[in-house]
């Protein structure tokens, strides 16, 4: 029996946008939903690696480019570790704060492993989520994240997918229940079907069945005998 169609592709899920838009939350759904690894935003272990802090990245831009150049090949590495079946809490995005704050944008964006790696995300499923107010807060890594830097992030990942035509479900709302309708929705259709999972089991507390007797019922419901002839 062959695989339903789109079965390969959709194994490698794919969750982009701006800092502070639930990315890890949906993707932690998705792992657990579809029994898929998870790839977990790698900058902080990156950042823990060099042994570097905040204020560092915030006035070195050498360091700043290392940094952003090694979260980039990271990614790649960790995604080819998996065989091409994971869901993934970014892609490129990254690459977006490359543009954002470091001057080795256009080296980065001219190495053939940006271009091939681009051409491997087109062929997953790529779910955008875009930015709203009530999900602005701060993640640990991005100090200081503000309403105006989510929008740019978020505009240099739109541009970067149209740019390099990877097809993509925007999904807007900040509802959980409508994401993960939409996302399964999208999966369904690749064929991706969920994970069987033991139902959960609940505690129950049952009352104590209490002893009725005549006189415990409303007078009304009790038969005494005074029918009309």
């Amino acid at each position: 029996m062959s695989e339903a169609p789109g079965i390969d592709r959709a194994m490698r899920i794919y969750f982009v946008g701006s800092h502070a838009t639930g990315k890890t939350t949906l993707c932690r759904y998705v792992s657990r939903r579809y029994a898929l690894p998870m790839i977990s935003e790698v900058a902080r272990a990156v950042l823990a690696e060099m042994e570097i802090g905040l204020d560092a990245l915030r006035t070195d831009m050498d360091l700043v480019g290392e940094y952003q150049e090694r979260i980039f090949a990271r990614q790649i590495a960790v995604e080819k570790m998996h065989e091409g079946k994971f869901v993934s809490d970014r892609a490129f995005d990254n690459l977006a704060y490359v543009a954002e704050h470091t001057t080795n944008a256009a080296a980065m964006f001219d190495d053939p492993r940006f271009r091939d790696y681009m051409k491997w995300v087109s062929d997953g499923v790529v779910f955008f989520l875009r930015p709203h107010p009530s999900l602005v807060k701060e993640d640990g890594v991005r100090a200081g994240v503000s309403w105006d830097s989510v929008l740019r992030i978020d505009g240099m990942v739109k541009l970067m997918l149209e740019q390099y035509r990877i097809s993509y479900l925007p999904i807007e709302s900040v509802s959980m229940q409508e994401r993960v309708r939409a996302v399964e929705f999208v999966l369904a259709r690749c064929g991706v079907q969920p994970a069987q999972q033991q139902p959960r089991t609940r505690a129950q507390t049952i009352p104590p069945t209490p002893k009725v007797t005549a006189a415990s019922w409303p007078l009304s419901l009790v038969d005494r005998g005074e029918h009309e002839a």
